[in-house]
């Protein structure tokens, strides 16, 4: 005779109880590795000029990982520390994502490593590629769960160690590129969700301005073109969310891009007509560390008192594969 166990008779399959919608941020964390490398020591190193890395990208200094160092653990701590300013059991955690460019491996992904390693046994996992832009990407894919009720609580994690996909000879890489990760966690509050309508947009690999081969397996980047559609499509991005949140540029209290060139950064303010007080640059001490860069300026904005319960920050990103976006988050969450 057969038996038919029902889903419900399995008494180690619980039921799925989910608070519905209305995602906010939690919390946000952060985890650097220990070693500083000053710009002035790459200047020695390629032979350049005292301050001209600073002068061409607003770096003084950035973290690199060891040789020791695994990007797991410091996206693993990332969330760990998220979840734990947020009061959040892992065991409620329904969904972890990552974003990265710098695989450890190439199975498996890093998210699923990451689930295990905080212990979070009733969580899904999966990685978000869209390189520099990935952290948005996946806010977008986790805000959507949320919002849709198919989760209560998403792990957003950005990490990358942008160091071991660089020629250290090379000056226009090895003076910007740097390592870190960031993590945010969002949870279902019942109320209109804090995220507004991301906007997502991609060109393609123009010309091949920024790629990394199968063959070198090194990132190749023509700067100063590069530059160029960072500004325009960060400031379209710009405009586009603000719109799309019924907003204006005054109802924003902070402005948090991609910290990919403070020149960059300078310029999009400058296009705009933003106060340079709004816009977020944390460059200087930590680098462009890839799809971690947002998440790391969050964590340094809530540290430095500027991203307080309430404020509105927008966020905005520009990567590779000419892939961009931009939101409008109200932080925290509700009372």
């Amino acid at each position: 005779m057969t038996v038919t166990i029902r889903p419900q008779d399995d008494p180690q399959i619980a039921p799925v109880r989910r608070r519905i919608g209305g995602a906010a941020v939690a919390a946000v964390g952060a985890s650097l590795p220990e070693t500083v490398v000053l710009s002035s020591e790459i200047e020695q190193r390629l032979g350049l000029t005292p301050d001209w890395i600073e002068r061409r990208t607003g770096i003084r200094a950035r973290r690199l990982a060891g040789p020791d160092e695994h990007l797991n653990d410091h996206a693993t701590l990332a969330a760990r520390r998220a979840l734990d300013k947020a009061g959040i059991d892992v065991g409620d955690v329904d969904l972890v994502l990552a974003a990265t460019s710098s695989p450890e491996e190439l199975l498996p992904n890093m998210a699923p490593m990451v689930a295990q390693a905080l212990g979070a046994v009733n969580a899904g996992a999966f990685d978000v590629g869209a390189a520099c832009n990935g952290f948005l990407s996946a806010l977008a894919t986790g805000t959507a769960m949320v919002d849709s009720g198919r989760a209560s609580c998403v792990v957003v994690v950005g990490a990358d160690f942008m160091s071991r996909l660089i020629d250290p000879n090379e000056r226009g890489t090895a003076a910007v590129f740097a390592d870190g990760a960031g993590a945010i966690v969002l949870v279902a509050t019942g109320e209109p969700s804090r995220i507004g309508p991301v906007v997502l947009g991609a060109e393609g690999d123009v010309d091949g301005i920024i790629r990394i081969t199968r063959e070198r397996q090194l990132v190749e980047m023509v700067g100063h073109e590069t530059f160029k559609h960072a500004v325009t499509r960060l400031s379209q991005a710009t405009q586009e969310a603000v719109v799309a949140a019924g907003l204006s540029y005054d109802d924003i209290d902070l402005f948090v891009y991609h910290q990919a060139n403070g020149r960059i950064l300078t310029a999009v303010a400058e296009r705009i007509g933003l106060p340079v007080d709004r816009v977020v640059d944390c460059i200087g001490e930590l680098g462009n560390t890839s799809a971690a860069t947002l998440p790391l300026a969050l964590d340094h904005s809530v540290s430095a008192g500027r991203l307080r319960e309430g404020d509105r920050v927008l966020l905005a990103a520009f990567g590779a594969g000419f892939a961009w976006g931009a939101t409008v988050v109200e932080w925290g969450v509700p009372a």
